[in-house]
């Protein structure tokens, strides 16, 4: 039977662009977008339909704007890197051979739509490629949907099992819901549910509307409020199907592919793959060459080969069970993944749990799914019963993606799983830290070619979503079986990357696999805070600003919002007459941090603003918020700490964020006094001292630097001997605060304009003394224009342990792109090495302290800080054990030196 395709581009091209991470040509291109939509072109030509087009929104207003000038106002204007793949994919769209439709005065949807009805009342089979739930009005005998990207089919009997509704009444369900991304605006109140309960009984929207009277409560109250807008609504939704074309479906035929063509522009734009595909020779190579070296790991856009889903099954009776637990036992790796309620791993609730043990093939068993008509499912408490041996066997390998999460998770159920050796988000951090994102929708997509299914594809999004527990069980095993395959096959593909570079292998294997259960050990420990500390420090914040406030106000003359930049922009530079010293992107005057420093010493206002914001955001952020984030269950604050997040390799944390409680304030030192160790107990606190300096010194191997190291020197004070040529009993106070600005600065990049500032001091004078810094340390000098050369070469850097930093602007045609590499490839090593060694020192006091875990428990890692609390009698031999550890983390050329503290608080600890 003849068949028709006709693919909503529209659609798919703002799901590429989202679903992939910012992929770019040589030229600095962005071609996401058109990496994800050739590949779904790649699947739809694979079937070899007699008809076929792709369709697209013309730009314009349509008909609905004119019926409803609020149609789709909320919707914000197409990001600048998307608009710019708009023309290239039609350019490759129609070097394929297949035809580009846009019609002017209506939408994408209404050409679909007018010639899916026209090919079904002739014969034709149709197949609509969306991603868009508006076209399930459409789907009858001969026409279905399909979703490239999830594999999902939705025909006459899927229909009513994924909306609730028939087809013929999807167009009634959507006026009553309303739609808020096109700014259609339903009942009040009225989800998915209610839509299908309501035409359930009622049949159209039309009796629902004759009936309105008899709807009670305040839904009933609701649905009266709205009748006026759903005749509108039911226009604004309808699928137009009689628009007037220019050629009929049978003209819609695939021409041969413009090898010419495709072959420029799969040179541009870096699809290798594709070249090679396209005639079976090594074209590829003619391809620009990148301005750096691809990330190991990294796949080049390309065209990808076909990756299909998987055959998943649902595990409901026990049979099943004991088959798919034989087959993990049987295995060498078993990947698993948990569904739950909750982001929040310290609170949230199992609903299932997905495994699998070879590529294509997952389990999914529904443990707490509780909606209306949910299959009965095996009990909890015996099914984790019969897996705890398997979960919790160390000789066990297993596999997850963000392992640390499940950890918590089953850690809450009683099992304490053992033999986590691989997780894919860590494995992608080591091999590209650079890359911005490790979740495993874009690693798929990245990697392996596969879009999977997103979780508001099952789920819902924003205040439609529901829980996972409401999820219907067979698409919660599409969904969750899904993850634990697609996690499986990024091992793999990994695994083989990782076995190429033999120090990040042990990196990975050593330093972040093993990392990942001491941070949850840490997070599961928690934090004891003084809530009632911090409530008397939000009063005393609040008491202030009203003060700052007052004092701005009789400084402006008037009153004015200081929480708006606009007010305050027009009070500083057009009122006040304050040059601007810093500019927005849209070239007005910046009112942020920096420019206010700019120009807090030309009038007394900008610095006033600046308090005003320093207390407002610890009291939103610390005061306020901490108390409210005490685990009722454990009376603690929980943080969670991300692992892949800095490309240095460096921890962040998050709810509460750890790392950015300022120490130099004093407001900030009083909220390290609510962190407080329980009776019995002190706190302990060891940091390393300046050890990116120190790093520096061993990788310049600088002699002047290795000596004040060596000899146990202030080593700034020895600096500013060097420097200014004066003996060290006589440099003052202002000289080591040069040099010190100097030793940090350079680390940094700092230029002798960035010095001058710092210092307040003129430029000429500023470059004079980073001159004769170098001169004193000749051997700085050498090793940053060695590592700028090595980067340049190379396109990466290192750090002491072998971890990577890609620089993909090192060679890069922008200016201010490429100065920051090169500061970047100063910087990394260092930073990245102090990483390493924090985590090093991490690994191996948490083995020590496990012996110990009655009387001491490890808190935090803060920057180059551990903080611990112990029992009081404990902390003398903590104070050695844990010193001489952590100065042990690395064999420098110079020694690593650990400052130590005890005290009732983390503020005394310090």
């Amino acid at each position: 039977m003849p068949k028709l395709v006709l693919i909503d581009g529209s659609s798919y091209l703002y799901r590429a662009f989202h679903a992939l991470p910012p992929l770019t040509a040589a030229d600095g291109t962005p071609t996401g977008a058109l990496f994800g939509i050739v590949n779904m072109l790649k699947s739809s030509l694979k079937e070899n339909p007699e008809y076929i087009a792709f369709v697209l929104d013309a730009p314009g207003p349509t008909f609905r704007d004119a019926l409803y000038p609020e149609y789709k106002a909320n919707r914000s204007a197409m990001p600048d890197d998307l608009r710019a793949q708009v023309e290239p994919m039609i350019a490759i769209v129609q070097a394929l051979g297949l035809p580009v439709i846009r019609v002017s005065g209506v939408e994408a949807d209404d050409v679909i739509g007018t010639y899916a009805v026209q090919a079904a009342k002739d014969g034709i089979n149709v197949v609509i490629s969306t991603g868009d739930k508006d076209f399930a009005q459409l789907v009858g005998p001969r026409i279905t949907l399909t979703n490239t990207m999830t594999g999902s089919v939705t025909d006459e009997k899927r229909v009513p099992e994924k909306f609730g509704v028939r087809a013929d009444q999807v167009i009634d369900f959507l006026a009553l819901m309303g739609d808020a991304v096109d700014n259609v605006k339903g009942v009040e109140k009225c989800g998915p549910k209610t839509a299908a309960k309501w035409l359930a009984e009622y049949g159209t929207l039309d009796a629902i509307i004759a009936g309105a009277d008899k709807f009670s409560g305040k839904i009933g109250d609701n649905l009266r409020a709205a009748l006026p807008v759903l005749p509108l609504n039911r226009t604004l939704v309808t699928i137009k199907t009689d628009v007037s074309l220019d050629r009929d479906y049978t003209q819609l035929l695939q021409l041969p592919p413009h090898q010419e063509d495709l072959s420029a522009l799969y040179t541009r734009f870096g699809f290798k793959q594709a070249l090679k595909e396209l005639d079976g020779s090594t074209t590829a190579q003619s391809a620009p060459k990148s301005s750096a070296v691809p990330a190991l790991g990294d796949v080049q856009p390309a065209l990808l080969p076909e990756a299909k889903p998987g055959e998943y099954t649902t595990v409901l009776d026990w049979p099943v069970f004991d088959a798919m637990l034989a087959a993990l036992n049987a295995a060498e790796l078993v990947c698993f993944d948990t569904e739950t309620d909750s982001l929040d791993p310290m609170q949230a609730n199992l609903v299932g749990l997905s495994f699998a043990v070879e590529p294509g093939a997952a389990w999914y068993i529904p443990l707490a799914h509780d909606y209306p008509g949910a299959p009965s499912q095996l009990p909890l408490a015996e099914v984790l019963l019969r897996l705890t041996p398997l979960l919790t066997d160390a000789g066990k390998g297993k596999c997850a993606q963000n392992g640390k999460y499940d950890l918590h998770v089953l850690n809450r159920q009683g099992i304490a799983v053992q033999g986590l050796c691989e997780d894919t988000l860590l494995a992608s951090f080591v091999l590209n830290a650079g890359r911005a994102r490790h979740d495993m929708d874009s690693m798929a997509l990245n990697y392996l070619g596969y879009q999977t299914i997103a979780y508001s594809d099952v789920a819902g999004k924003g205040a439609k979503q529901i829980p996972f527990s409401q999820v219907a069980v067979d698409d919660a095993t599409r969904y969750a079986a899904e993850d634990a395959d697609i996690t499986l096959r990024l091992q793999r593909h990994f695994d083989a990357q990782l076995r190429q570079v033999p120090a990040l292998e042990l990196l990975y294997r050593n330093m972040e696999i093993p990392l990942q259960q001491v941070l949850c050990d840490i997070e599961e420990n928690g934090v004891l805070v003084d809530s009632a500390l911090l409530q008397r420090q939000s009063a005393d914040l609040s008491a202030r600003m009203l003060q700052v406030q007052n004092k701005a106000y009789a400084l402006a003359g008037r009153h004015f919002n200081l929480d708006s930049p606009k007010q305050l922009g027009a009070l500083l530079f057009d009122e006040i007459g304050l040059e601007a010293k810093l500019k927005t992107p849209t070239g007005a005057p910046s009112t942020n941090e920096e420019a206010l420093e700019a120009i807090a010493d030309d009038h007394e206002l900008p610095r006033l603003i600046l308090d005003y914001r320093g207390m407002a955001k610890l009291r939103s952020t610390y005061t306020d918020k901490l108390p409210l984030m005490i685990n009722p269950r454990t009376g603690r604050v929980h943080t969670s700490y991300h692992m892949a997040g800095a490309a240095t390799g460096r921890l962040s944390s998050s709810d509460p964020n750890l790392q950015n409680i300022p120490v130099r304030t004093e407001d900030g030192r009083k909220i390290r006094e609510a962190f407080i160790a329980p009776l019995g107990r002190k706190i302990l606190s060891f940091d390393y001292s300046q050890i990116e300096l120190r790093i520096m010194a061993h990788l310049s191997d600088d002699a002047g630097l290795l000596a004040a190291f060596g000899s146990g020197q202030d080593v700034h004070r020895a600096t500013a001997a060097e420097v200014f040529a004066v003996p060290l009993a006589q440099v003052s106070s202002e000289q080591r605060r040069a040099a010190k600005a100097i030793n940090f600065g350079l680390m940094y990049g700092m230029s002798a304009f960035g010095l001058a500032r710092q210092l307040g001091i003129g430029r000429n004078e500023a470059a004079e003394y980073i001159s004769l810094y170098f001169s004193r340390y000749p051997g700085v000098r050498a090793y940053m224009d060695e590592t700028r050369a090595q980067a340049k070469s190379d396109g990466y850097v290192e750090t002491v342990f072998g971890r990577r930093l890609y620089l993909n602007e090192i060679n890069g045609r922008n200016a201010a792109q490429r100065a920051g590499a090169e500061r970047a490839a100063i910087n990394a090593p260092m930073q990245g090495t102090a990483a390493d060694i924090i985590k090093r020192a991490m690994i191996d006091v948490a083995g020590w302290i496990k012996g110990h875990r009655r009387q001491a428990l490890m808190l935090m890692q803060v920057h180059d800080e551990l903080v611990f609390e112990a029992d009081v009698e404990f902390v003398p031999r903590m104070l050695a054990e844990i010193k001489t550890r952590m100065e042990a983390a690395a064999d420098l050329k110079v020694p690593l030196l650990v400052e130590a503290g005890t005290g009732d608080n983390w503020n005394e600890s310090h």
